[in-house]
């Protein structure tokens, strides 16, 4: 999906780039974040449409489409094995510090998660982390699949989520800010291992 690979100019660079690692020290005073995982402009191999979400699960990678071919690549955590669902979805929907309660099939797999049937308040200690995009199907449902921030940096590149697709809370935050409700987003399917 990606040919040639580019920084951002300096002043746009330390703008995308510079919170993060702010973030990192305040999330975790051990975990630096891999230069590899800031978000970056890249050019497209594929022509995609400007302002749509694309996750590249076999890289986990989230391209925000601009013109001309080009694109900001987000690093991402995806869903675990048997989890990931490919498709196209909507940002039905936005939250801010998002309030999150375990759906049945999570608290099935996760018992633990029961204590929160009823929902947890937004806050750095919830799940979604300090912003969510809620993704709705194709007949305007809530799919329950998010694209969401996360309190542990360190899951970012690897299959451990229920599903949802994470970016580092400041990534999130970036993103949350330039994508509006009614965006089309597709997860692209996970090649076999």
């Amino acid at each position: 999906m990606i040919g040639r690979r580019e920084f951002l100019s300096t002043a746009i660079a330390t703008a995308l780039m510079g919170a993060s690692s702010r973030a990192s020290l305040a999330e975790s005073k051990t975990y630096v974040i891999p230069e590899a995982h800031n978000p970056r402009k890249v050019w497209l191999k594929t022509k995609l449409e400007p302002g749509e979400i694309h996750v590249d699960p076999n890289q986990y990678a989230l391209y925000w489409t601009l013109p001309n071919r080009r694109a900001i690549r987000f690093a991402v955590g995806i869903g675990r094995p048997g989890l990931y669902a490919a498709g196209e979805f909507t940002v039905g929907r936005k939250a801010e510090w998002p309030r999150w309660r375990p759906t049945e099939r999570m608290i099935a797999r996760t018992p633990a998660y029961a204590r929160y049937a009823d929902g947890m308040a937004g806050g750095p200690n919830n799940p979604l982390g300090a912003r969510a995009l809620y993704l709705y199907n194709a007949r305007g449902y809530d799919s329950a699949l998010r694209i969401h921030g996360t309190n542990k940096p360190w899951t970012i590149g690897h299959s451990i989520s229920n599903g949802c697709a994470r970016l580092i809370n400041d990534h999130a935050i970036m993103l949350y800010d330039m994508v509006p409700v009614g965006t089309r987003v597709v997860l692209h399917p996970k090649n076999s291992a």
